[in-house]
């Protein structure tokens, strides 16, 4: 439990114990919209209806009958408000020395307990290429699973790659069509580009669409000269995925391929048929979930060719079977809401009770429209990292004539790689995305790089001191700035924003915090004295940006962003 959290507890319990009623929880304390009111603040409206008083008079009653911790000052009533104002020196003690001591560790709890989660994200297709669309799934996947396993859940981080669909065969039909003799470096760039002459083509060429069809069912056949070059090809596209796992530093315990599934998908289909609830119409095999208002689910389409829920279901079977998982996450976009509904509910139908949750979101724009693989109105991650590269390797070396080639190269991959990841995951899941890779770069304004300066900035001023004391012989009191108290809060709340953001699955949350920190000590810096300042009151503003620069890398770690030492 944080010191917050604590403070708050002992309040509740203060509360309690006047009144002689257990209603009043530590929940119910909230933060005064002006700092002025205080610190911590109890609405009274609710409580002022059960004892049928006015919420001013609940106020006066609760201001003459509890009693206070030494970490609260005093209380002050205002309007049906009453407000707690703590001792500061007494709170900023216990925060920065708690910081300090926990370093990583600030800010995790247990609320999870230990429940066993298995999140599934970066559901790309093989025979496509990876695009900026594709990276708010992935970093927004990846930074709820380091968010979870902050809160003390068991995370199975999961990744299930579609590389069975009619899309791989209508790129091995343009592929052979059009592009037999060629080869390319960058085999994912290329597929993609396949891809999307292979949808131009199809659109014009009615009768191509039967001989998709037939090398789909070569492929399923797992035989032939279609299902070698289907092998040969998806290859190209796992490379090229691990490829950016590793330069993005994503991991996952395990990726799960539809081509894996889909036979025993097949199986399931014929045994449901026969005994559950999927029926045949007009030659497709579907589930009639009408009565659920779902509509209807097509499971084999009337050429016998299988769709998503084939593959899906034997996969959600063996999650819970043989991972023996609590809940299982799925983060896909929100466009199939709908088919997450459908598909729960047919898992429900088989007598599978564990909870299942869409994590959707919205999708991203470019400035200029949104994308679309099927058009190649797209901007391939390959493209986009090489793009920003220049741009953030150009800036440095304006800044830093005197860096070697290879420490330009480490600080702008990490630059890059935190613009990309923050960019999509400070704005939450169900906004659209405008992603502008000019504004993602800025060192100043709502990004991963002004952080990264901040901790940069704090690096600079502690190894100009040199040496710093510890924690627990400095004389916190010094640190009476009504800007040092606000900070303090601020750091204090740090515990809270993690839980909340476990709570609602929400990097935004996270974001939001690490801005407003990184804004209040860059307002701060700039309004007192750190290395000028008298030996004991620099120990202590030492100590306080140190703890916000623990607090700045911690935050950061759940957004999957690495802190740059110097820029």
């Amino acid at each position: 439990m944080s010191i917050l959290q604590k403070i708050k507890q002992n309040i509740a319990e203060a509360i309690n114990k006047a009144i002689k009623k257990d209603v009043v929880k530590a929940d119910d304390l909230v933060y005064p919209p002006n700092p002025d009111f205080g610190d911590l603040s109890l609405p009274c409206f609710e409580l002022a209806k059960n004892f049928k008083k006015t919420s001013v008079e609940m106020v006066e009653f609760l201001t003459s009958k509890i009693k206070l911790d030494n970490v609260i000052l005093t209380t002050k009533a205002i309007g049906p408000y009453l407000n707690f104002i703590l001792d500061k020196s007494k709170l900023t003690t216990e925060v920065i020395e708690e910081i300090l001591s926990k370093k990583q560790s600030y800010g995790l709890n247990k609320s999870g307990n230990k429940e066993r989660v298995m999140i599934e994200f970066s559901n790309a297709n093989t025979h496509k290429e990876y695009h900026v669309g594709h990276l708010r799934n992935i970093f927004y996947g990846d930074s709820v699973a380091k968010i979870l396993s902050a809160n003390d859940y068991e995370v199975i981080p999961v990744s299930y790659i579609n590389d069975f669909g009619i899309h791989t065969a209508k790129t091995i039909w343009a592929y052979k069509t059009f592009y037999k003799e060629e080869e390319a470096e960058d085999k994912g760039y290329f597929l993609g580009k396949v891809y999307a002459r292979a949808c131009k083509e199809l659109e014009k060429n009615k009768e191509a669409k039967a001989e998709v069809g037939l090398i789909m069912k070569n492929i399923e056949s797992r035989q032939g000269d279609d299902y070698q070059l289907w092998k040969k090809t998806r290859q190209w596209s796992i490379d090229g995925f691990d490829k950016i796992y590793q330069e993005l530093k994503i991991k996952f315990d395990k990726i799960f391929y539809e081509s894996e599934f889909i036979n025993e998908g097949l199986d399931m289909v014929s045994n449901f048929y026969q005994k559950f609830f999927l029926v045949k119409s007009e030659g497709a095999i579907i589930a009639n979930l009408e009565k659920f208002n779902l509509g209807v689910l097509l499971f084999l389409r009337s050429d016998s060719t299988a769709l998503y829920p084939v593959a899906d279901i034997p996969l959600a079977i063996e999650k819970f079977k043989k991972y023996k998982i609590n809940k299982s996450i799925y983060v896909v976009d929100a466009r199939q809401s709908l088919y997450l509904k459908q598909l729960f509910k047919v898992l429900e139908l088989l007598g599978f009770k564990q909870e299942m949750k869409h994590l959707s979101y919205e999708f991203v724009k470019l400035p200029d429209g949104t994308m679309s693989s099927r058009t190649g109105n797209v901007i391939t991650y390959e493209d986009l990292h090489t793009q920003a590269l220049e741009k953030a390797i150009s800036e440095i070396k304006k800044r830093h004539i005197d860096w070697s080639e290879e420490k330009i190269n480490q600080v702008a991959e990490k630059i890059v790689i935190g613009a990309l990841k923050f960019e999509m995951t400070k704005i939450s899941a169900d906004k659209v995305i405008v992603f502008d890779i000019e504004q993602a770069l800025r060192f100043d304004g709502f990004t991963s790089a002004y952080l990264q300066y901040t901790v940069a900035r704090i690096n600079s001023i502690n190894k100009k001191a040199q040496k710093q004391k510890s924690a627990k012989t400095i004389d916190f009191n010094n640190l009476g700035e009504s800007k040092e108290r606000q900070l303090i809060m601020k750091l204090a709340k740090y515990p809270e924003i993690v839980e909340v953001a476990g709570k609602n699955y929400d990097p935004a949350e996270i974001a939001k915090y690490l801005f407003e920190l990184a804004q209040e000590f860059n307002d701060y810096y700039h309004s007192v004295q750190i290395l000028k300042a008298e030996e004991e009151i620099m120990e202590a503003r030492l100590a306080l940006i140190t703890a916000i620069r623990q607090v700045i890398i911690n935050g950061l770690e759940l957004l999957g962003i690495e802190v740059v030492e110097e820029m």
